[in-house]
């Protein structure tokens, strides 16, 4: 089975499984001729077939009835395909020439791996505007989760940006690690709180702030698990995770209302107390751990402010591992080399895997089948999920066009 190329109609039609003819729903099928014909690779039932579309409409229409899940009148592979496609290339992180072979053995469908890159292309360009809408809804989001990871653009080093929310993902995918791609995405200023490690980029970024506790915790349990005698590091150990779990506890407790911001000092206090070693002067002979002991300290206390932002709201996670999770997978992408050729394909890679995050965030079940219900919804009504949601949230915002009294 192959559908390299383009064939003779005769050649196609030799080589269709089915025939399915194709009306306006409620047509007067008796007044309609034949006016195109269509040859589509399907997966039906999980293995691939060709069928041959006939269209049919009154003589003298110029808008012609469409074919479910294929995106227009020239593509010849159903959107079920497209979808599964990206879905092992960019969701599971297998190569273009794996997935081609995954889809062969299970599907019997064979591409090459120039029609699989063609056809991925085709699904971002699809997927362009509703990818600068999910930007859009990222930028105006009440709480957002930052992180970063390496990334490559052929031979040079770059990075991966993942904007996270309750319902939204965004991937910025082979670009700098300066401050410019925040500005990009979120403004001078994001107005609301964003939760990121203690990178420099971030800072003054967010009207409200919190740094995430994994980092600071993961800092402080690598420095005693390489000094297993040193006592010094054990016990602040365990004083600053107590710190922390005291904070989570009063994230939880619905009782302080009022009292939040008196918990919220007291906390502070703790942190300024339990960190002695704050603002040392480290002698030469100081040790790289000794240094980092003491920089952590340091970290601490000039950003206890923003510790715990999470106990003020309540609605706000103590940890960045929100966007850490979406970014795992592109970090074991790097490691194994799965990186972007060209700049070209790292946008194409963003736009596919950010449009895929959001959808399984805000689907019941992530799953072909709803993912293509949706994305037939969208060619159908012509305004997917997250322009839809935008177009809203820009009609709440807006000022009011009456005039006043």
């Amino acid at each position: 089975m192959n559908g390299y190329g383009r064939k003779p109609k005769d050649a196609k039609r030799d080589q269709t499984t089915q025939t399915i003819d194709v009306y306006w729903p409620g047509a007067r099928r008796r007044k309609c001729v034949l006016r195109r014909e269509q040859f589509v690779w399907r997966l039906i039932d999980g293995k691939a077939e060709y069928v041959h579309y006939r269209i049919f409409d009154t003589p003298d229409s110029t808008d012609l009835p469409t074919i479910d899940g294929v995106r227009n009148a020239r593509c010849e592979y159903g959107l079920e395909i497209l979808v599964t496609l990206a879905f092992v290339v960019y969701w599971t992180g297998l190569s273009i020439d794996k997935a081609c072979g995954i889809l062969a053995f299970f599907t019997g469908l064979e591409l090459s791996k120039s029609q699989a890159d063609s056809l991925l292309s085709q699904l971002a360009a699809d997927w362009e505007a509703d990818y600068e809408a999910i930007a859009e809804l990222v930028a105006a989001a009440a709480i957002l989760y930052v992180d970063e990871t390496g990334w490559k653009v052929g031979s040079q080093s770059c990075y991966t940006w993942i904007f996270s929310t309750l319902s939204t993902v965004l991937f910025k995918c082979g670009v700098g690690r300066g401050k410019d791609v925040l500005t990009e995405v979120l403004g001078e200023q994001f107005d609301g709180i964003g939760v990121t490690d203690d990178y420099h980029a971030y800072r003054s970024q967010f009207r409200e702030h919190q740094l995430c506790w994994a980092h600071f915790l993961r800092k402080a349990i690598a420095l005693s698990l390489r000094n297993p005698d040193n006592r010094q590091y054990a016990r602040f150990l365990k004083s600053l995770f107590a710190v922390y779990r005291d904070a989570v506890r009063a994230s939880r407790d619905k009782r302080l209302s009022a009292g939040r911001a008196g918990k919220v000092k007291k906390l502070q206090t703790r942190i300024r107390m339990i960190c002695r070693r704050y603002r040392e002067v480290l002698g030469e002979s100081a040790s790289p751990d000794e240094a980092k002991f003491v920089r952590l300290q340091n970290e601490l206390v000039d950003n206890v402010k923003k510790l715990f932002v999470f106990v003020l709201h309540t609605e706000v996670e103590a940890t960045n591992n929100r966007s850490e999770r979406q970014a795992r997978p592109e970090a074991m992408a790097r490691k194994a080399a799965r990186t972007s050729k060209t700049e070209r394909g790292a946008k194409r890679r963003g736009i596919i895997i950010s449009v895929l995050a959001s959808l399984s965030k805000r689907l019941e079940r992530f799953t072909l089948a709803s993912v293509l219900t949706e994305i037939t919804r969208w060619i159908e009504t012509g305004c997917s999920m997250f322009r839809a949601e935008l177009d809203h949230l820009h009609r709440a915002t807006a000022p009011s066009s009456r005039a006043s009294p």
